[in-house]
């Protein structure tokens, strides 16, 4: 088993190494997600200027739980309706270099069925 220090290390070279690739702009800027045990996070960011138009969390939203594919949910589809409010309908998706699975995909889905194109 993997500890968990060195588990993190390796997510955040994957990350970093997405980041090469994905860059948030104006017209599109990059939905990016945070994990923690307890809690997930999802800001719209612009690169271009370095500003957060958007963002939803567990800890801001009050959910109880945050550490569910429920409360991911939720997340997704908050940080979803924020944007659209500044008149954003299409984002990069960065997943923060964790596997496209469980909370991060049900976020991805639900901010995909509140509106955002990605």
């Amino acid at each position: 088993m993997i500890p968990q220090r060195k588990r993190n290390e390796i997510r955040q070279r994957v990350h970093a190494r997405i980041r090469e690739k994905i860059q948030g702009t104006p017209e599109r800027p990059r939905l990016n997600v945070y994990r923690s045990l307890n809690h997930i996070y999802a800001q719209v960011i612009d690169d271009t200027k370095g500003a957060t138009l958007a963002s939803a969390s567990t800890v801001a939203a009050k959910i109880k739980t945050g550490g569910n594919v429920a409360a991911a949910k939720e997340v997704g589809k908050l940080v979803a309706e924020r944007a659209k409010e500044k008149g954003i309908n299409k984002v990069v998706f960065d997943r923060g270099g964790y596997l496209y699975h469980g909370r991060i995909k049900a976020l991805a889905d639900a901010a995909r069925e509140a509106g955002l194109e990605f």
